[in-house]
């Protein structure tokens, strides 16, 4: 479903992601882990089409993408949780969902489609008329999720979803994204939180000064002295 193959990028003169490798196949629920300014969000907007590569290739789906822009990635069937939520504030939530449904080109109908996220967010059908910005972090970030996958996306790439969370919100938040993921949907789930993340993974990457420095299954990981050491 995708992979990444030697991708390099940079921010002016300075080198950021160097010759990183890494894969998720179709159904898998992959981690990508790291500490602040490993590269974690950088390798988020080189998936999404934000940021030019210096070399390499993003694969998705068999189709090399690494020019393609975010809309259109959208359309082929990528669904996008970018790092802070990023909703429009000064919109309401359905406006906010109807925005990710119209991107995602999904022919499934919009109503239709509402009510499966509703079975997933209960909370997020109560909220429907009010505007994002009144909302709390909590809910920007089911409604945040709710626009990824409204479109019905054949595959969720996620950025730092647990940020800004307290303990009891990450918990009930990874659960959803378990049961997203048991339903079939692949996974890119970028994270610091490195224990809640592996514990509902299949595989995980490590990431640190823009390489990849570990990876390996859940329990491999969990095994590693490197990841031991940074988390546990």
């Amino acid at each position: 479903m995708l992979e990444l193959r030697n991708v390099s990028t940079s921010y002016g003169p300075v080198g950021m992601l160097r010759g990183v490798n890494l894969s998720v196949g179709k159904g898998e629920l992959v981690c990508l882990l790291g500490p602040n300014g490993a590269g974690k969000s950088t390798t988020f907007k080189a998936l999404a089409g934000l940021l030019p590569l210096d070399g390499g290739e993003v694969v998705m789906m068999g189709q090399n993408v690494a020019r393609l822009g975010t809309e259109k990635l959208a359309a082929l069937g990528v669904g996008f949780v970018p790092e802070g939520r990023r909703l429009f504030p000064t919109l309401t939530v359905r406006d906010n969902l109807r925005l990710g449904y119209r991107a995602s080109g999904c022919a499934i109908p919009f109503e239709t489609r509402l009510g499966l996220i509703y079975e997933l967010f209960p909370r997020v059908k109560e909220r429907m008329g009010q505007l994002a910005c009144t909302m709390s972090g909590g809910e920007q970030a089911m409604v945040a999720l709710a626009r990824a996958l409204i479109g019905d996306p054949q595959m969720l790439i996620m950025d730092e979803p647990s940020l800004g969370l307290s303990p009891k919100l990450i918990d009930e938040y990874f659960e959803t994204v378990a049961r997203i993921h048991a339903e079939g949907k692949t996974v890119l789930l970028i994270e610091q939180n490195a224990e809640t993340a592996l514990s509902i993974s299949d595989r995980g990457y490590l990431i640190v000064r823009g390489q990849i420095a570990v990876a390996g299954t859940r329990a491999q990981m969990l095994a590693d002295d490197t990841i031991q050491h940074m988390y546990l």
